[in-house]
């Protein structure tokens, strides 16, 4: 996939290929201008690829194709809700637009509400509703039409932890049921939470991609271990026989290792045969956050 803005040297998108498996929450992160806003518009349809092509389902999917897109959800970042109609009317609009018949629309419409935990209050305004409550409302109304595969742009900016919480647990009710989600956020612990497969993308490009534990392993000690020694060691870390970056704080001395099941054993030894006592170990990875960083840099996009 390729997209550029008026000439080459705007390059949005510069060469993607993604697969999505299907019944899997998919997530695709990356800094300001990574290019994923452009790549989202393309898998929804709403802007042609100058290169490249989208297919759902092994059916090619394009910007003129009504019939391909009603397969298809999208949860844009901005709210697409009236806020001069109530809950209820924003639902019944937007199932119109998909054209539901009359009898299913009534089911969708009190499913959605249900799903957004506003059964009580479907035929206030929108315009009364908290932050949200909005949020909630815009997701359920991209699944008004029982899509097979559900975008997500950023769906819980400014939401309180509970409204988080419901709309975690109704994604993840939605993955179990067969529906194929993408979802792109700047939470990494959402990420965590949901995806199964991860891409990160950078200037146009896809740099990373895989399950979590995949992009763990792309940092340089990636697992870092504590150590907790009895009493202060006399002997000198310069000669460790494994790991990177040794600190030592009493009573715990830190490792950076590559591959704890590799790396732990000779270094347990090693500090016995010094004449360490270990009194406990414990290990921990780098957060998503820390490899997001590693791969895309620390300086500030805008």
């Amino acid at each position: 996939m390729r997209k550029s803005y008026g000439s080459q040297v705007a390059v949005a998108v510069a060469g993607v290929t993604l697969e999505v498996p299907p019944a899997t929450c998919f997530g695709l992160l990356g800094p300001n201008g990574a290019g994923k806003s452009t790549l989202i518009s393309i898998l929804a349809g709403t802007l042609a690829p100058d290169e490249g092509s989208v297919h759902l389902g092994g059916a090619l999917f394009g910007v003129q194709t009504f019939e391909q897109k009603r397969r298809l959800g999208y949860v844009p970042q901005e709210l697409a809700l009236y806020e001069e109609l109530s809950a209820r009317d924003n639902l019944r609009f937007i199932g119109s637009v998909f054209e539901l018949p009359p009898s299913q629309l009534k089911d969708r419409i009190d499913f959605a509400l249900s799903a957004a935990g506003l059964e009580s209050r479907g035929d206030d305004l929108v315009k009364n509703f908290s932050g949200g409550m909005k949020r909630r409302l815009n997701i359920v109304g991209a699944l008004m039409h029982s899509p097979e595969l559900l975008i997500l742009d950023e769906p819980t900016v400014g939401v309180d932890p509970q409204s988080r919480n419901l709309i975690f647990e109704t994604l993840e009710g939605l993955i179990a049921q067969g529906m194929t989600l993408i979802y792109t956020t700047h939470y990494m612990e959402e990420v965590e939470r949901l995806c199964q497969r991860v891409a990160i993308m950078d200037h146009g490009r896809i740099v990373a991609e895989g399950d979590i534990n995949d992009l763990h392993r792309l940092v340089p000690g990636n697992q870092v271990v504590h150590l907790q020694l009895r009493e202060r060691p006399t002997f000198s870390f310069a000669s460790l026989p494994v790991g990177v970056s040794p600190h030592y704080e009493h009573p715990y001395l830190s490792v950076q290792l590559d591959d704890l099941s590799a790396d732990l054993p000779p270094l347990i030894e090693w500090l016995v045969r010094q004449g360490a006592c270990i009194e406990n170990v414990r290990s921990e990875r780098p957060s998503l956050e820390q490899v997001f960083l590693h791969l895309t840099g620390r300086t500030l996009r805008d």
